[in-house]
């Protein structure tokens, strides 16, 4: 069974490059760009693994990670941010996110860390 990734950006671009990314890793991929298309997609596919940004207009990234949190608490969350502020990210991390990327990203440091962690995931589940 393909691992589930949800790509969660209000900017196309970066959507379209982790997309195509991903999919050659052999990931199932599912794309937001919006905190409410974020959501929905996390109760109906349950993803195995989040990218999020945290500057999404409208509902920003702690808003969609908190209430991602609520659906799966066990969900696993990568936060992708422009902007280095530590306070954000210590929530983020108290919130259970298991990393963060500045932007703009090294697209290699983001694909391992994709593999890392579903790695994991999947070794709990195979134990």
């Amino acid at each position: 069974m393909k691992e589930k990734v949800l790509i969660v950006d209000d900017q196309f671009g970066i959507r379209t490059l982790l997309n195509e990314v991903l999919s050659k890793e052999g990931y199932k991929i599912y794309q937001a760009a919006n905190g409410l298309q974020a959501l929905n997609v996390t109760k109906q596919h349950a993803p195995d693994l989040v990218l999020l940004d945290m500057k999404i207009p409208g509902m920003d990234g702690l808003e969609i990670l908190k209430k991602m949190k609520e659906i799966d608490p066990h969900i696993k969350v990568i936060i992708m941010t422009a902007y280095g502020e530590l306070d954000l990210i210590e929530k983020t991390k108290k919130l259970g996110a298991l990393a963060h990327f500045p932007k703009p990203f090294d697209i290699e440091e983001i694909r391992s860390a994709v593999k890392k962690y579903l790695l994991v995931n999947s070794n709990r589940t195979a134990t």
